[in-house]
């Protein structure tokens, strides 16, 4: 897998401050995409043990509320293979610290539907992860308004609540 970029300090994909790391790689090609050079799954650089051990590093200050997993697309299955064990040990490793992923796929037909049951690396990741933003970025649905998420048929679900109660819960600030 490959990674476009890692924010040390990021405010606008999630709760707190955060990190976060882009992967590269996107089938979806949204129109109006606001990362498109991450579409290729070449871009960037390659994600190393180094380059965890770094992300490790950069969540240990107490200030940082958690990791944010955006793209490209986390959940292309090349990309699950990486980020299945690094996030199980971001977890591991800070416990009380949240985990964010952004996706273009929708949780209940693809991830639930699909991937949950083709791909070992889908529960893996699904356990490990507080919140989801999931569905395609619309471009006429763009509404800048909206927090954490670019147009209104984007969702930020509560995986722990949503696994705990069998159905999609949203989640809450």
């Amino acid at each position: 897998m490959n990674y476009g970029k890692i924010k040390k300090s990021d405010v606008a994909n999630g709760i707190g401050v955060r990190v976060s790391l882009f992967v590269s790689g996107c089938t979806h090609h949204c129109k109006g995409c606001f990362n498109e050079e991450t579409w290729n799954f070449n871009f960037g650089e390659p994600f190393t043990k180094e380059t965890e051990d770094q992300i490790i590093k950069y969540l240990e200050p107490s200030y940082v509320s958690g990791l944010t997993v955006l793209g490209g697309e986390p959940l292309e299955f090349v990309n699950q293979q990486v980020l299945a064990p690094f996030l199980k040990r971001v977890k591991e490793t800070y416990p009380n610290k949240t985990i964010w992923c952004y996706t273009g796929y929708v949780y209940e037909k693809d991830v639930l539907g699909h991937m949950l049951k083709k791909w070992a690396p889908t529960k893996e990741m699904l356990s490990v992860i507080d919140v989801l933003v999931d569905g395609p970025f619309v471009e006429e649905l763009k509404d800048i308004s909206l927090r954490f998420r670019g147009s209104s048929n984007q969702r930020l679900i509560d995986i722990p609540k949503s696994q705990k109660e069998n159905k999609t819960i949203l989640w809450e600030d």
